[in-house]
């Protein structure tokens, strides 16, 4: 039988990218990477690398002209890139998914509107939003977020004293926000969701995950969470799958209240670092799985057959590698990242049990 190679386009060369470039490797499928960063972590593994801006018409019709079907690794991509690459080949999962996820009032209407629970929100503008909201509230502290290109921490600060309004409102440097209130959870867990071209859906079981400095540090999956709160979770991640006819994965984090209800927290339109385990514990990866559901293909089972424990290595985490090379049960992934920064993922770390 022969074979046909498609080749696999992808906006973003991050370590997401990377993943997904392997994982696509295995399927033979080739992989283009379109990015501006030379030496970016996906380009050393993918089949061919771009290099150029997101808003780089001439690159962006060279990447289409090369491959099949496209997609992204984060959701900071230009949404008139991907309108521009849409004319002329398939782009998953599509604009909407990422209008949504790209701005924070947005994806808060957007869980609101379809029976999804979020925090207490409202939108913020200038600083006397703040004080109003609050007062409204009646309470004086609360998350301020900037709407768009924060992650890991960044473009958000906790107000705790409406003295310091213009504090935190000059920290941001932006002028439009969204003011979340406190939540007191119990802990975060993480639903990662796969739908295909034809609209079969599959869930990932959940992650419990871990912070440190606002940075995700550990995800231990299958959660030990009981069967209901796995089966709400679920039930979540699939209606946002559905309402937005998502072609890939996307990752719904999710705030397990003291009570055991569940607050939405946000929307990753992509696959997630608290996804990682699932190249070791499942089937299907979840980078397996995005590529199969772009590409056409059906899915793979996202069933996992050990227990996991994914470990971010930030900064000078870096130097443990010694530590879990002694470690029969460790897998070990470094992502070709030459300089170790304060708060800079460089790779992570599964540590795999059985069941």
């Amino acid at each position: 039988m022969k074979m046909k190679i498609q080749t696999l386009g992808i906006l973003g060369g991050g370590q997401l990218g990377r993943m997904s470039a392997l994982a696509a490797a295995r399927l033979g499928i080739n992989t283009i990477i379109l990015c501006p960063e030379k030496g970016c972590p996906a380009s050393l593994i993918s089949t061919n690398f771009i290099c150029a801006d997101y808003e780089d018409k001439q690159a962006l019709q060279e990447l289409s002209d090369q491959c099949d079907v496209i997609t992204y690794e984060f959701e900071n991509i230009p949404l008139k890139t991907i309108e521009f690459l849409q004319k002329s080949k398939p782009v998953y999962p599509d604009h909407r998914l990422l209008e949504i996820s790209q701005n924070r009032l947005k994806e808060k209407q957007f869980l609101n509107d379809i029976g999804i629970k979020t925090a207490p929100w409202a939108p913020c503008y200038k600083p006397e939003d703040i004080k109003v909201t609050l007062e409204k509230w009646q309470t004086q502290k609360c998350i301020i977020k900037t709407t768009r290109f924060g992650y890991d921490g960044k473009g958000q600060v906790f107000h705790r004293d409406n003295s310091n309004i213009m504090e935190s409102w000059n920290s941001l440097e932006t002028d439009e926000a969204v003011i979340e209130g406190v939540m007191d959870f119990d802990y975060e867990i993480s639903v990662i969701v796969a739908r295909d071209i034809k609209g079969t859906v599959k869930t990932y079981p959940i992650g419990i995950n871990e912070h440190k400095n606002h940075i995700l540090w550990k995800t231990t999956a299958p959660a030990n969470i009981g069967e209901k709160i796995q089966s709400s979770a679920s039930k979540l991640a699939y209606k946002v799958a559905e309402e937005i006819e998502l072609v890939g994965v996307l990752t719904l984090e999710l705030f397990v209240m003291k009570d055991g209800s569940l607050i939405a927290n946000e929307i990753a339109p992509r696959t997630h670092n608290s996804g990682h385990w699932t190249i070791e514990a499942c089937h299907a990866s979840q980078f397996e799985n995005h590529v199969r559901a772009v590409c056409g293909l059906p899915l793979g089972s996202t069933d996992a057959f050990a227990k996991a424990e994914m470990i971010n290595l930030v900064g000078d985490d870096v130097n443990d590698i010694p530590m879990y090379l002694e470690q029969d049960n460790a897998h070990i992934h470094l992502y070709g990242k030459t300089e170790s920064r304060k708060g800079r993922k460089m790779g992570h770390v599964t540590l795999i049990k059985k069941f």
